[in-house]
């Protein structure tokens, strides 16, 4: 074997293995990505029902029911965006600063057309916060315009209705 040869063995067997473990790598960061919808997405192009999502939205007013389900604490509300509506169900307690007509980002995942199943909920912030994600979905859906000031507040939304519920 020649030393131009035997150098670009070397360089073939360095790249095969650099681009395998850039391949693996990628492989197992795109397993444990975990993304943000609204409602009105998942209606649209719902995820597959083993793939981890963020759902984010304003919890419908008159929509929470308290459960028992094998002796936990299980609670169903509906989350909206102003478009669209899903119904999430929970086994656990719920964060102190939950409430209806706030917004929520749950963590979980879609079991069926209208029905997220969410393994945690996250109400960590006061009435006036809103995700920046829940504010862009509420200019797309028309319900509210930058230029008329900041996000409606949480209070305002006793409005929404879930109408996209049916089934669960």
């Amino acid at each position: 074997m020649t030393r131009k040869s035997r150098r670009l063995s070397i360089i073939l067997v360095c790249g095969l293995g650099l681009g395998s473990a850039a391949a693996l790598s990628l492989s197992a960061m795109s397993s444990n990505l975990v993304f943000f919808m609204v409602p009105s997405a998942i209606a649209a192009a719902p995820p597959p029902p083993d793939r981890t999502i963020r759902l984010g939205g304003m919890v419908t007013r008159g929509s929470l029911a308290h459960e028992v389900v094998d002796g936990s604490p299980a609670v169903r509300f509906v989350v909206s965006d102003g478009r669209s509506a899903i119904t999430v169900r929970y086994v656990g307690i719920l964060p102190d600063l939950f409430r209806e007509g706030q917004s929520v980002v749950a963590l979980g995942n879609v079991v069926g057309p209208g029905r997220f199943v969410a393994q945690e909920v996250l109400a960590k912030h006061d009435e006036t916060y809103m995700p920046r994600d829940v504010e862009e979905a509420l200019r797309k859906s028309g319900r509210w315009n930058p230029a008329d000031g900041p996000p409606p507040a949480a209070s305002t939304w006793n409005t929404m209705v879930a109408s996209s519920t049916k089934g669960s």
